[in-house]
């Protein structure tokens, strides 16, 4: 009886941790470590395209806003340079361009 407890206690325990990992680390909405060694899966919130060219950039909400599917290292930060450089370059590719 006392095992059953400590067993129920204990997956209680861990899945409140898990849901806590996955929406708690900067506005990251999901977050699965790979068998890469410090590489993840995760989703996190586009900057505002407002906010691309300014100092401060601006993630959008996550239940509003694009969400960038990400493989690569587990510390990435959505308001990281390399998020902002990224996002700058795909708004880049799909603006229109002036042309003749």
């Amino acid at each position: 009886m006392i095992l059953r407890l400590f067993l129920a206690a204990l997956l209680i325990i861990g899945t409140l941790g898990a849901v806590g990992n996955a929406r708690g680390e900067e506005g990251i909405t999901y977050k699965q470590e790979s068998d890469l060694v410090g590489y993840c899966h995760m989703k996190l919130p586009a900057i505002r395209e407002q906010t691309l060219a300014g100092d401060h950039p601006v993630v959008t909400e996550p239940s509003k806003g694009d969400i960038i599917d990400f493989y690569g290292p587990c510390g990435e930060d959505p308001q990281g340079y390399h998020q902002i450089e990224t996002q700058r370059l795909g708004e880049l590719h799909r603006s229109p361009v002036d042309c003749c």
